[in-house]
C-alpha cells in the first residue's frame, strides 16, 4: 500500500488539516475540537464502516493522537478534549507510547491462519491432506477443510495445492513488524508491546483499516508559532519530491516561512558533519583494529534495535551526533532562544528528540505527512505555487543520506577522498528483519572491519512512515537532488567541529 493514495491516507491528512486549522484559527479550542468528527463524518450513511457513529468514534481518537494525547479509556465516556489543558501548550508535549492501536478502528485480523478458499476443487489427489504432518486436513462436503486446533501453521498444504486454494491469513501490521512487537488483546485486536517496539511505524503504514497511528506535535508547534516564538525548521533531504515532482527546496522553504517558520535549514548540513566524523572514526578505530566494526546511528529504529536486542554490541554503535541533532545544535548556537523543528519522513525521530541520554536540541518533530495537512490548512497548493526563498546548499554526500546505502556511501566517499589508501568494508541492511540478521552476523564475528549501516525502513528514510509518495519516485527525486548539488563532498574541517 506504500505510496498509494488510499482513503486511509486521505483521512489522516484531513485530521492533521483540521487540527492545524483549530491551532491556527480557533477562538474556542474545546468546541472546535469536539466538532471535528461531525465536520468530517457528515450525513446519515457511513463511507467506510458499518455506521457513522463508529466512524466518528475513530475520528475522535485520531484527533486526540494528532494533538499528542493518549486514547480515551474504553470503559467510560470521555470527551475528546478531556486532558486538553496539558496538550494546549507551545512547547514539546509527549506522553508515551508513540504508536497506538485505535480499538474502534481495529478489525481484529487473524494473526496467523491457513484457510481453504472457494477455489478448492476437491481434487482426487488431495495433496494438502497427504502432506499435513498433523492430520489437520479432512474432506468436508467435497472440499478440503483445515482443523485449526490441529494446524501448526507449517504451510505445507499451501505449497502443494495445485489451485492455490489455500490462503495464508496474516495480520498485516504483525507481518510488517520486524521485532515481533504486535500480539493480540483479549478481544483479538492488535496490541503493541512497547517494550519490544522500536517505533519504526511500519505497522502503521501497513494497516489497511488505519487502526494504528502515532502521536503528533503539530498542535503544540503551531501554538508556538502563533505566540510569536522564533521557530526554525530543519528539513530532512528526503523532503524533495514529497509535495510535488517540480517542487524545489526553495519552494518548500518559502511555503514554510509563509505558514509561520522564521527560517529553514537543511539537515543534510548535519549529515555532512556526520559523514566526516564517521570517516575519521572508521579510519582511527575500525581500520586499525581497535574496534571490530562500527554501526551507524542515523536511523533511530536501527539504533534502538541494536541497543534493545544486542546490548553487547552497544560500544560499536557510533557516538557521533545524528544529522538531526547536529543540525539542531548548530542552529541553536546561532539562535539560542529559538525553537527547532525537525521535519522528516520518520516517526521514530519523535522519540530520538525526546530521549534523555543525549540532548537533542530539537523542540518538535513532524513528518511530511503531517506537514501536508498543515499546508492544506493554510491554503498552500504546490501545483500553483511558485514562491522561492534561497537556502544554503548542503553537499551531495549529505543529501544522499535519505536513500538506503547513502549513509555508508557518503562515509566511504569521505574516506577515499581524505584518507587515500585506507580500505573500507561496507555493509548495509534495510528493514528490521534484515537489520537483525546483520547484527547477529556481527555478533558472531562475521563482520570484522566493517562499517555497517542499518535502516529500519526498507528503502531508507525515503520509505519512512511519514512520507507522501511512492518509494521508487522518492528515490529518483533524491538522486536528482544529490546530482544537482553544487558541491559533492563536505570539507575535511567539518570533522573538527564540536557542537557541545
Amino acid at each position: 500500500m506504500r505510496g498509494i493514495e488510499t482513503p486511509v491516507r486521505e483521512i489522516r491528512r484531513e485530521i492533521f488539516r483540521e487540527v492545524a486549522n483549530v491551532a491556527y484559527h480557533s477562538e474556542n479550542i474545546n468546541n472546535d475540537i469536539e466538532a471535528i468528527p461531525y465536520k468530517l463524518v457528515t450525513g446519515d450513511e457511513a463511507k467506510h464502516r458499518e455506521s457513522i457513529y463508529r466512524e466518528r468514534a475513530v475520528v475522535s481518537e485520531r484527533v486526540r493522537l494528532a494533538m499528542g494525547m493518549s486514547l480515551r479509556p474504553e470503559d467510560r465516556p470521555v470527551h475528546i478534549t478531556d486532558g486538553i489543558q496539558e496538550s494546549n501548550i507551545d512547547s514539546k508535549y509527549y506522553e508515551p507510547p508513540l504508536m497506538q492501536v485505535i480499538p474502534s478502528a481495529c478489525d481484529a485480523c487473524d494473526e496467523n491462519k491457513y484457510e481453504v478458499s472457494n477455489m478448492c476443487r476437491g481434487c482426487v489427489a488431495h495433496p494438502c491432506k497427504q502432506v499435513c504432518p498433523k492430520g489437520a486436513i479432512s474432506m468436508v462436503n467435497g472440499h478440503s477443510y483445515i482443523d485449526q486446533e490441529k494446524c501448526i501453521k507449517c504451510g505445507r498444504c499451501k505449497q502443494v495445492c495445485p489451485y492455490d486454494a489455500i490462503a495464508k491469513k496474516q495480520r498485516p501490521c504483525q507481518k510488517a513488524c520486524g521485532v515481533n512487537a504486535i500480539g493480540s488483546d483479549q478481544y483479538g485486536r492488535a496490541k503493541i508491546d512497547s517494550e519490544k517496539c522500536v517505533s519504526c511505524g511500519m505497522c502503521m503504514v501497513s494497516c489497511p483499516f488505519g487502526a494504528i497511528a502515532d502521536k503528533s506535535q503539530v498542535f503544540q508547534l503551531i501554538r508556538a508559532m502563533k505566540n510569536k516564538t522564533k521557530v526554525m525548521a530543519i528539513v530532512a533531504p528526503a523532503i524533495i519530491g514529497q509535495f510535488g515532482k517540480n517542487v524545489s527546496i526553495k519552494n518548500i522553504k518559502a511555503a514554510l516561512m509563509e505558514i509561520g517558520f522564521t527560517d529553514v535549514f537543511e539537515v543534510a548540513l548535519g549529515a555532512d558533519m556526520g559523514a566526516m566524523k564517521e570517516a575519521r572514526h572508521y579510519v582511527e578505530k575500525v581500520a586499525t583494529g581497535e574496534l571490530p566494526f562500527s554501526l551507524t546511528s542515523c536511523c533511530p529504529s536501527w539504533s534502538m534495535l541494536a541497543k534493545k536486542y544486542f546490548p553487547e554490541l552497544i560500544d560499536s554503535v557510533s557516538n557521533e551526533l545524528t544529522p538531526m541533532v547536529a543540525t539542531a545544535r548548530s542552529v541553536k548556537v546561532e539562535y539560542p532562544d529559538a525553537k527547532v523543528v525537525f521535519i522528516g519522513p520518520c516517526a521514530a525521530k519523535k522519540l530520538e528528540a525526546s530521549r534523555s541520554d543525549v540532548r537533542s536540541d530539537v523542540d518538535f518533530v513532524i513528518t511530511f505527512e503531517e506537514l501536508a495537512g498543515v499546508f492544506e490548512a493554510n491554503g498552500i497548493d504546490f501545483s500553483k505555487y511558485d514562491n522561492e526563498e534561497s537556502i544554503h546548499n548542503a553537499t551531495g554526500a549529505g543529501r544522499g543520506y535519505a536513500v538506503a546505502g547513502g549513509v555508508a556511501g557518503a562515509i566511504e566517499a569521505c574516506i577515499k577522498e581524505y584518507y587515500p589508501g585506507v580500505e573500507v568494508n561496507i555493509e548495509h541492511a534495510e528493514g528490521l528483519d534484515a537489520c537483525k540478521k546483520m547484527l547477529l552476523l556481527a555478533k558472531a564475528g562475521k563482520k570484522q572491519g566493517c562499517l555497517i549501516e542499518g535502516m529500519g525502513c526498507p528503502g531508507g528514510c525515503i520509505a519512512g512512515a511519514g512520507t507522501n509518495i511512492p518509494i521508487a519516485m522518492a528515490k529518483k527525486e533524491v538522486q536528482n537532488f544529490v546530482q544537482s548539488s553544487s558541491k559533492a563532498m563536505p570539507p575535511k574541517e567539518l570533522q573538527d567541529v564540536e557542537l557541545l
